[in-house]
């Protein structure tokens, strides 16, 4: 499923895009056999529930990376969110932050996902994408520019919380928004009060809130192919098998 615009760019576009989730332990072989299926978009790397060390993600992401596959990391904790530049170091394109509550922790994640002038985040890491396989621009500046324009930084939507405020923690450079519906259940159990009642009036009130903005809303969770449409219908551009 390869294009000319860069994975940013067709999330921004609205275009209907696959996550492969994927085990991290799998080798190159393995990845490039079911990746010449081409019914994917990008491998989505949980590090939150599975097991995760870097020198694995180092591996993976540098058999991604030689296959031309873009790899989002779905990060261990939301208060990990200051270290995404570490993560990225690592070599993912791009990064999930978990359980987002609180402005502070969109910002840190906008920090250090983001070189200057957008962020903060340092420099260095020889296994960085486009750096590793010498396939981005090399000057620092020109580097920074590029890495900025291919970032991907989604944050999980996972309570009540999250729901009501996500048009004020949707700060640019966030690129999409994916839902977590699971915990998103345990929270609307635990408020019973609030008005929305399900997980999918959330998600239609998500899709509301965000409407002419440009963020994008993800799934979370593995979808068939014939489960999508409701989702559609919710605004769901970006799905999990």
């Amino acid at each position: 499923m390869t294009t000319e615009k860069n994975l940013r760019a067709r999330i921004a576009a609205g275009e209907e895009l696959v996550a492969l989730r994927s085990n991290i332990e799998w080798s190159q072989d393995e990845l490039a056999t079911i990746w010449a299926k081409g019914e994917y978009d990008f491998i989505w790397l949980d590090s939150q529930h599975s097991a995760y060390s870097d020198h694995l993600l180092i591996a993976f992401t540098g058999a991604a990376e030689t296959l031309g596959i873009p790899v989002q990391l779905r990060i261990p904790h939301t208060r990990d969110a200051h270290k995404v530049g570490r993560f990225f170091d690592l070599g993912p394109t791009g990064a999930l932050v978990p359980e987002v509550m609180e402005e502070s922790s969109v910002q840190d994640a906008l920090d250090f996902a983001y070189y200057g002038p957008i962020g903060r985040r340092s420099w260095g890491g020889a296994n960085r994408l486009g750096v590793r396989n010498k396939t981005a621009p090399g000057p620092r500046l020109e580097y920074a520019a590029w890495w900025n324009n291919t970032v991907l930084l989604s944050i999980q939507i996972e309570s009540v919380e999250t729901v009501t405020n996500i048009a004020r923690l949707v700060k640019p450079g966030i690129t999409h928004v994916t839902f977590g519906p699971n915990d998103l259940q345990f929270s609307l159990e635990l408020h019973p009060e609030f008005p929305l009642k399900t997980v999918e009036a959330c998600m239609a009130n998500v899709r509301d809130q965000l409407q002419g903005s440009g963020i994008r809303i993800a799934m979370g969770t593995g979808t068939a192919p014939e489960e999508r449409q409701k989702y559609r219908d919710l605004g769901v551009t970006i799905f999990q098998a």
